[in-house]
């Protein structure tokens, strides 16, 4: 069973993105602990100079950005928030969180502030204080993002005339933009690569001080001809290389399939190094640019084994063949080092696999990582469209029993990802959870 996101592919009026982050319940104790159960964290976190922010549910329904201490896991502050113009496939809007050249840092969200034709209104605010720096108002908009030392952000995303501009985090001010809907999907401190989502999706590079195109690289090019981003996608580097995903979809009118797969494009040129044309992603499992593992599909639709790839050369380096696969019934799960795969059958004995060699090894005393919620519900969320989900959380089980480990150790890195040391995870309540055990950073499963 595939799992991407909560539901299978959502249609998305022609633009999804893929979206969601950690979880578990525990963590490791010989390293720097801390947990936070007074927030309802419903999107992803982003942490920076010091600082985790996150969207919030509150009881009423109403959504909060939420500021806590990297170090300590305490509330530093929270501030209403909200989504204008956000498609639920895309899960709920992070708050960006961006350090200026004086050593400070923002955060930057959506307030439910509306003024005229605006709809809701982007505030930055001190990261520790909360104290706000500059406001803009905002039609339309899948929220801000962080692009190198600054704050890009698409707007008028519901209207003709839609746009992506880079902002100066300390004053708000414009320094250049771009036609159309873009979204970042690696950045440093001098370029950004952009997915610009259009007729004909492309990855292209512009220099951040300037707004210069550096290169572009039309999907087409490494995936074939019939290209439709509606299905979702993910992105992950490597070294110098950006490794993206294009998941399938089904056009509801001809009943075809778009194309998809995995490549893997240079940073520093554009050049294609690698392609895995017609395999979809598997959920859950690490980052594209991080130990990805795939399904091959074939022109029939039927599926394939597993195959564990290479980010840096798209290479297998292990896989479970066909006839291996269980009928029905399961989940994936993978152990910590993600060297075995696991079909979970819940409160039944199941089975595992080592990935490099494909043979089957016994499964008693086998334990992997799968998602805590088969089926989850949506969000009940005033004022916004139906359809958002929380971002996934992930419990580890015994597959011998199909029981979940009680207590569980913190998530493992190819799930959670790591920044300078830290690795952070939601559990399936909403609790942040933080371990510094000098993890070296690295993607996490959804980026």
């Amino acid at each position: 069973m595939l799992r991407p996101l909560w539901k299978s592919s959502i249609a998305l009026a022609g633009i999804l993105a893929a979206t969601a982050c950690s979880g578990s319940d525990a963590a490791t104790t010989s390293f720097p602990t801390w947990h936070n159960t007074d927030v309802n964290a419903v999107s992803r976190m982003a942490a920076g100079g010091g600082v985790v922010a996150t969207t919030s549910l509150k009881s009423d329904g109403t959504l909060e950005t939420v500021a806590i201490g990297l170090r300590d896991g305490k509330r530093l502050w929270a501030y209403p928030a909200t989504m204008a113009g956000r498609l639920p496939g895309m899960g709920v809007s992070t708050p960006a969180v961006v350090e200026t050249p004086e050593g400070q840092s923002v955060v930057v969200a959506l307030d439910p502030a509306k003024k005229g034709g605006w709809n809701a209104t982007l505030v930055a605010r001190d990261a520790f204080s909360g104290v706000r720096k500059w406001t803009r108002p905002v039609h339309s908009t899948f929220g801000p993002q962080r692009c190198g030392p600054y704050v890009c952000l698409s707007e008028h995303t519901a209207l003709a005339r839609a746009r992506m501009v880079v902002l100066d985090p300390a004053t708000g001010r414009q320094l250049w933009k771009l036609p159309g809907i873009a979204e970042v999907e690696w950045s440093d401190g001098r370029r950004v690569l952009l997915l610009r989502l259009s007729a004909n999706p492309m990855v292209e590079s512009y220099e951040l001080k300037t707004g210069k195109l550096q290169w572009q690289q039309p999907i087409e090019q490494a995936l074939g001809p019939g290209i439709d981003m509606s299905g979702g996608w993910a992105f992950g580097s490597t070294g110098g290389n950006l490794v993206g995903y294009v998941a399938p979809y089904t056009n509801p009118q001809t009943k075809k399939i778009s194309t998809f797969g995995l490549f893997s494009i240079e940073i520093s040129d554009g050049t294609i190094n690698w392609m895995r044309p017609s395999v979809v992603r598997v959920y859950p499992s690490g980052n594209p640019g991080y130990a990805p593992v795939v399904r091959p599909v074939d022109r029939q639709g039927a599926y394939g084994g597993f195959a564990r790839l290479d980010s840096e050369t798209g290479r297998v380096v292990g896989q479970i063949t066909a006839a291996d696969v269980p009928g029905s019934g399961w989940w994936l799960a993978f152990p910590d080092e993600m060297d075995k795969l696991g079909f979970l059958q819940h409160n039944a004995k199941g089975s595992a696999f080592d990935l490099v060699t494909g043979k089957q090894v016994p499964v008693e005393e086998q334990r992997g990582w799968s998602f805590c919620v088969t089926d989850p519900k949506p969000l009940t969320l005033r004022g916004q469209a139906p359809g958002f989900y929380s971002t996934a959380a992930v419990c580890q089980y015994d597959l011998g029993t199909g029981k979940r480990v009680s207590p569980a150790s913190a998530p493992p890195a190819w799930f959670t990802g790591s920044q300078d040391g830290w690795r952070l995870w939601r559990d399936e309540k909403g609790a942040i959870h933080a371990v510094n055990d000098h993890t070296a950073t690295a993607p996490g499963m959804y980026g």
